[in-house]
């Protein structure tokens, strides 16, 4: 089971976290991953970027999250790596 922490800090929330979190939940659903990838809020994740969200994937930390940027983040983060590709 994949885990997706998205940061709901100060910081992040300033900078649009409740936007990105709901994109992740339309997105999950969308692709039908709700048995396959949790998603969770996450006070700082200490990466923080100038502009948009920092979010975690198992061990791995992206910052820089923005809903200009999400689809291809989701489509390069998310669905490849449950693809196995």
């Amino acid at each position: 089971m994949m885990i997706i922490r998205v940061c709901v800090g100060s910081s992040c929330h300033i900078k649009g976290s409740p936007e990105i979190v709901e994109l992740f939940k339309k997105a999950i659903e969308e692709y039908h991953l709700e048995d396959k990838v949790t998603l969770a809020a996450s006070f700082c994740i200490g990466k923080c970027n100038r502009v948009g969200v920092t979010v975690q994937i198992d061990d791995d930390i992206y910052a820089g999250i923005t809903k200009e940027n999400f689809k291809e983040f989701f489509a390069d983060n998310i669905i490849k790596r449950i693809e196995g590709k």
